[in-house]
């Protein structure tokens, strides 16, 4: 297969610099577009496709730099090599400021020239890696790529592009496995600093003192096994968004400390002296009812109105039964991609019975049973009956065993563990079912001491 040869443009007015430049590139492998002046050279990069530029600075009728200027307008990626005579620092000082990507002093090293051509060539092919990357990212994590049917879904769309062009301090609430991180990613890439990193961190998921270290970094020596300085999430996230989930289950150590960062944007490390700047966008979620945990003194509440500058909340699957066939075939045709599988067609008993369960795991447990589904399927159509192993555990709404000779709170106990197992100790749903409030459900499973 033929290779693509790198095309340089070069730019010079002196005709034997230019013949001279122009073979020393080409024996560099590479192809070469001369110009004669910067309006040529200009016009000749509008015109065609090139993998880096080399102007002289002195031009008869702009110099380098307002070559380069125009050129970095047109293409910011682009990387400019100016030419400069011997001790003409100030001038290549100049150039680099304005965006050059290296300057080359005259007379020229043959040698010199091909090694940063070479090099200026490799940084336009990783540039655009990094850039084709941007794209895919953006158009996988984008608010458009949500699968949104439902009014609640199509009422959090809507919020997410109001929030686009702001840097407001988002908590996104909702039952585990509803998609908070995908709303959360989708406000970063849509949003004014998608050019900066996404930082996700599970505060469920360290002990109070990694999850300081996680998130402010540490110290050499601050503590045993700290042999080295470490950047924590509010640094990596610079620039960037910093995704806290579960931030209910933050210690109230770690509470204060993200209080002091939200009003002071300035953090300081474990073991640390010296505070020092962020500039970091903050999301959180939350399936837990922070309002209640701020009741029971657990999380505190001047953190809360912080975190909640706009709150977003995403209904669970039950509430959404539009979204499950769309979702359905996403995750059908994703599994088909992963696991070499071949689906010609769906039977619609097996979007019904997929529409009639309520989902207590939500987005996560429908995409994990399409997933099993079409793994284990012995032929290229989806049918209702091979929904059985999972779905089959779904018992009806009005289907208790209940012991004889029981007292009131001994079957108000018996009914309530009943329906928490059944819903996979989920509070909301098995709250809805009893027509009670979330609250009450709290109560009552400390009342009876349950284990959920």
């Amino acid at each position: 297969m033929k290779m693509h040869k790198a095309k340089i443009l070069i730019i010079e007015d002196d005709p034997d610099g230019r013949r001279s430049v122009t073979e020393a590139i080409q024996d560099a492998g590479f192809e070469v577009t001369p110009a004669a002046s910067g309006k040529e050279g200009v016009k000749l990069f509008q015109e065609g496709e090139f993998d880096a530029v080399l102007s002289d600075l002195v031009l008869p009728d702009f110099d380098g730099i307002e070559v380069l200027s125009q050129i970095i307008k047109m293409d910011s990626q682009m990387p400019v090599l100016i030419m400069t005579a011997y001790g003409s620092i100030s001038s290549s000082v100049k150039a680099l400021k304005t965006g050059a990507y290296d300057y080359i002093t005259k007379p020229l090293d043959i040698d010199d020239l091909q090694s940063k051509i070479t090099r200026a060539v490799e940084t336009r092919r990783l540039r655009k890696e990094v850039s084709e990357l941007h794209k895919t990212i953006s158009s996988r994590y984008s608010a458009s790529s949500i699968i949104a049917k439902s009014p609640g879904m199509l009422e959090v769309i809507r919020q997410i592009g109001a929030l686009s062009d702001t840097n407001a301090t988002v908590l996104i609430s909702g039952e585990s496995g509803t998609g908070k991180e995908l709303v959360a990613r989708a406000l970063h890439v849509d949003g004014k600093r998608n050019s900066g990193p996404f930082i996700a961190v599970n505060c469920g998921a360290f002990t109070e003192s990694l999850l300081e270290s996680q998130l402010f970094g540490h110290e050499k020596g601050s503590f045993t096994g700290a042999t080295s300085m470490h950047k924590g999430a509010f640094e990596r996230a610079d620039d960037g968004t910093l995704f806290l989930d579960e931030i209910g289950d933050a210690p109230k150590s770690v509470q204060i400390k993200l209080l002091r960062v939200l009003e002071e944007r300035e953090i300081l490390r474990v073991g640390g002296h010296t505070p020092f700047h962020i500039n970091v966008r903050l999301i959180s979620a939350s399936n837990k009812d922070l309002e209640e945990l701020v009741e029971n003194g657990e999380f505190r509440e001047d953190l809360l109105y912080r975190l909640k500058v706009v709150t977003l909340h995403i209904p669970p699957l039950r509430q959404r039964r539009e979204d499950i066939r769309p979702l359905a075939d996403r995750f059908i045709a994703t599994a088909c991609e992963e696991h070499g599988r071949f689906i010609t067609s769906v039977e619609q008993s097996f979007y019904e019975k997929l529409e009639s369960f309520d989902w207590p795991g939500n987005v996560r447990q429908l995409q994990n049973v399409i997933e099993s589904t079409v793994i284990m399927a012995k032929e290229p159509v989806l049918k209702s009956p091979m929904l059985g192993v999972e779905m089959d555990k779904k018992r009806s709404d009005s289907t208790f065993t209940i012991p004889d000779s029981l007292s009131f709170a001994e079957l108000e106990k018996e009914i309530l563990s009943q329906l928490l197992s059944r819903y996979e100790g989920n509070r909301t749903l098995t709250a809805e079912k009893l027509g009670i409030s979330r609250r009450t459900i709290q109560r009552k499973i400390k009342e009876h001491n349950l284990p959920y």
